[in-house]
């Protein structure tokens, strides 16, 4: 970015340092869609951590709710799934409530022993042997894409990069028609949006189906084609096979784990790999450095993730009343656990405002969550990271973002809809 666009940018942040330290805790609504897409979320955060770090917010477009901001913290409500539920019959894991019947939930949105059980199916495709049969494909595929990318002129990292890559990606773990695969982030976008709002007419309601339907029919004819077969060791079949995760002949508890596995692989890796390209216009000594030694990647991958938090918060509803660092949280209230904030915690965190690719412990972080509920898809999360990094680092001396992002109108996944940029001839 020019050094106007910078100016403006130090200008914002002066202006919400201002906002948020005149404002009274009394009036703090951190999950103000703004706060997030102007990137001016951090001092609101920061104060909430150092003057009231369990804090009530009474009023908002989405109830009443509870952040918890600190590190330690949001380890311990994630990690109390007895007090703290994910359960999608009691509002789920997002802030905005979405109410769904059990039956039909993915696994996370439910507590043990169902959770247990239908993650059990999936935690095969992400071990080590899995990951390491991945890795080749999947770098032979992010050098095609590099390759492509025109030289000295502007385009859209997110598209051309991001995007692209994480289509190709999920195509291959679903076998979803790879012709088609611009899809799975469409289907993801559309999962996050949440239920309808209340004031859509019908025809907009059908319009919105009509736009869904072509893109999940693919899974259909998956499901039909493998629910009866041969038992087989890929992604599709455990879950169309396994009594827990096929749930009978109901499609719609099957499609659960999809959307689930779909937002998964399609949010952390897209939105860490632009974040990253951000990380390295502010710290271009950090891409000098990881041109010179690739091996700093296997610490800056999870730096990475920590830096971006692309998973903002997740949302957990008290089950029983519990005190939690000296504030009483009542049964059934919304507890939101800032995973964002926590990322940038200074008391567990040395330097936590830097970008540091070669922290002494790089994942001592809550980007994945912790618990019964920690990412299922972590290491193929790193690997995508470390993979595309070091491709674009044999090629690139450097990727120059020439304009502002376009950030995601969103307080749950951290993200860009675009970024322009220009490769250095």
């Amino acid at each position: 970015m020019g050094p106007d666009a910078k100016r403006d940018a130090s200008k914002i942040s002066s202006d919400a340092r201002e906002r948020a330290y005149s404002t009274p805790l009394d009036d703090f609504n951190v999950a103000d869609v703004s706060h997030f897409t102007s990137d001016t979320h951090w001092p609101w955060f920061e104060r909430l951590r150092r003057e009231d770090p369990v804090h009530y917010c009474a009023d908002s477009e989405y109830g009443p709710y509870w952040s918890v901001t600190r590190f330690q913290d949001i380890v311990a409500v994630d990690s109390n799934h007895e007090v703290f539920s994910s359960d999608s019959s009691r509002g789920g894991i997002m802030i905005a409530d979405a109410f769904e019947p059990s039956a039909d939930s993915s696994f996370i949105g439910l507590d043990p022993p169902d959770h247990d059980a239908q993650r059990k199916v999936v935690t095969p495709t992400f071990s080590t042997a899995g990951m390491a049969a991945m890795e080749p494909l999947i770098r032979e595929r992010a050098a095609a894409i590099l390759d492509e990318l025109p030289v000295g002129e502007t385009f859209d990292f997110v598209d051309k990069v991001s995007i692209e890559l994480t289509s190709q990606m999920l195509a291959t773990l679903f076998d979803y028609p790879f012709d088609q695969r611009r899809n799975l982030p469409k289907i993801s976008d559309m999962a996050l949006s949440g239920p309808p709002p209340a004031d859509m007419t019908p025809e907009q309601l059908l319009e919105r189906q009509a736009a869904f339907m072509p893109m999940i029919m693919p899974f259909m004819g998956l499901w039909d084609a493998r629910k009866d077969g041969p038992p087989a060791n890929d992604l599709i079949s455990r879950l169309a096979q396994d009594p827990v995760t096929r749930k009978g002949d109901r499609p719609e508890g099957y499609f659960g784990n999809i959307i689930l596995l779909t937002v998964a692989g399609s949010d952390t890796t897209r939105h860490s790999i632009t974040g990253a390209l951000m990380a390295f216009q502010e710290y271009p000594e950090a891409y000098d450095r990881l041109r010179a030694d690739p091996g700093l990647l296997d610490s800056a991958a999870p730096e990475i993730v920590r830096w971006q938090s692309p998973v903002a918060h997740m949302r957990r509803t008290a089950t029983r009343d519990f005190e939690l660092s000296g504030k009483t949280i009542r049964k059934g209230d919304r507890v939101v656990m800032w995973y964002v904030s926590g990322n940038r915690d200074e008391e567990v965190i040395a330097d936590a405002d830097r970008f540091i690719i070669d922290r002494e412990r790089p994942r001592q972080h809550v980007a994945f969550g912790f618990g019964i509920h920690r990412c299922v898809g972590n290491r193929l999360a790193e690997m995508q990271l470390r993979v595309v990094w070091e491709e674009i680092l044999k090629r690139f001396k450097r990727i120059e973002v020439v304009g502002e992002p376009q950030r995601l109108k969103s307080n749950f996944v951290k993200g860009y809809e675009a970024l322009p940029v220009r490769i250095v001839a």
